[in-house]
């Protein structure tokens, strides 16, 4: 690549959590509006072509597949980036930036948990989506945020972003050990080599893209035919990609930092592109013959109180531990109010949760079951939240400690 260290017109990459946000809550927009027209398509006279073209065969795999196990894994290879530089480079690359958000994100991810187990105990096969009501969709969120302007303080928008960088780590160990199929061994043997020799151009300093994306590629293919979910290839090589951290100085230049460029090249794309096909593709649910029985199906309400229930009570819990031991401040200029509106909007759960029930269950009727909850809650916490947020008095917050 060329370039000078020092050229006078490089710019800066976008790749402070400002800019995240910022790009996020647009792209959650976009993103609202794929799911809306998936909904509406699948209960229109259209649904029969548009559930028929996701089951079209391109080469070995189907349309559908294509788009949640390759598509989805550029977004787990952004995500990936992500999580790197902000626990190398950013915002959370100290303690005492990180435990806030750190417990938030568990104690979110702990409670909808526990309120799915407790929905649907007595059903095995329904335990298997456990996992489904532990992710906060961060685009979602934001955007529903974006909605409120300065309204929401600025401190709360990277907390919330922060939270859901843990959370989406959090869920890319729980897709890696809990929903993995039955093993196969050369190729997860060739992936281990694959990424060995990842790891090693990065020891040896090696900086150049193209070697390690092509070498991506062939850690997906293998990742794929060992039954570890393909998205995983995403994080493993996100891992690899080489950083330059420069302390107090979040903007690297990308002519020496390729894990920067690479997340810039990356953010659009993905936020406008990759995650609202994964949402036009599969948000469309059937409302054909939905009685109110649904209100006593135990896997949608799991679904659905995981994640407006259990996210408030994870959240809000958490950070009131923290608080009152404490152990960390709330964000800058931020009354517990809005604290509360934020903890219901952790209860969006829209890309991720959907991700992981459909690794949870193949069978279409559980699917569409899952969907029901993920609808349910994600919209009822989306309200809750946005109203929340608009109508609660921007009190001051409790003097932060020397």
């Amino acid at each position: 690549m060329s370039g000078s260290l020092h050229a006078p017109n490089a710019r800066k990459p976008v790749t402070t959590l400002r800019k995240f946000v910022e790009s996020e809550s647009a792209g959650g927009l976009v993103l609202m509006a794929a799911a809306l027209l998936a909904i509406l398509i699948a209960n229109s006279p259209l649904a029969p072509t548009y559930f028929a073209a996701l089951n079209v065969y391109v080469g070995p795999l189907s349309l559908l597949h294509w788009i949640n196990d390759a598509l989805m894994a550029l977004f787990f290879l952004f995500v990936g980036l992500e999580i790197k530089r902000e626990m190398l480079d950013g915002q959370l690359s100290s303690w005492s930036r990180r435990i806030l958000p750190g417990a938030a994100a568990l104690g979110g991810m702990i409670v909808p948990g526990l309120i799915f187990i407790a929905f649907n105990r007595a059903d095995p096969a329904a335990l298997r989506g456990w996992a489904i009501p532990a992710a906060t969709d961060i685009a979602f969120a934001l955007g529903v945020l974006s909605l409120l302007g300065s309204r929401v303080p600025g401190s709360l928008k990277v907390f919330l972003a922060a939270l859901a960088i843990i959370d989406d780590l959090g869920a890319v160990v729980i897709i890696a050990l809990f929903y993995t199929a039955e093993l196969n061994l050369y190729a997860l043997l060739g992936g281990v080599v694959v990424f060995g020799l990842l790891l090693g151009l990065n020891r040896l300093g090696y900086r150049k893209l193209p070697a390690y994306l092509a070498l991506g590629l062939v850690l997906w293919v293998f990742t794929l035919i060992s039954g570890v979910h393909a998205t995983v290839a995403g994080v493993l090589l996100a891992l690899t990609i080489p950083i330059r951290v420069t302390p107090a100085k979040p903007e690297s230049d990308p002519a020496y930092s390729p894990l920067h460029r690479l997340e810039h090249h990356l953010h659009l794309p993905v936020a406008f592109l990759i995650v609202p096909i994964f949402g036009f593709a599969n948000a469309g649910v059937s409302f054909a013959g939905l009685s109110p029985a649904v209100l006593g199906d135990m896997l949608a309400v799991g679904v659905a109180a995981g994640l407006f229930f259990g996210k408030l009570i994870g959240v809000m819990g958490a950070v009131l531990l923290m608080e009152r031991k404490g152990w960390a401040d709330l964000p800058a200029n931020a009354s517990w109010g809005q604290m509360f509106g934020v903890a219901l909007l952790c209860g969006i759960g829209f890309t991720m949760s959907l991700f992981i029930g459909l690794l949870a269950f193949e069978d279409p009727a559980m699917q569409a079951r899952v969907k029901y909850g993920i609808l349910a809650g994600s919209l009822l916490s989306g309200l809750a939240g946005y109203l929340v947020l608009r109508v609660v008095r921007r009190d001051d917050p409790p003097p932060r400690r020397a």
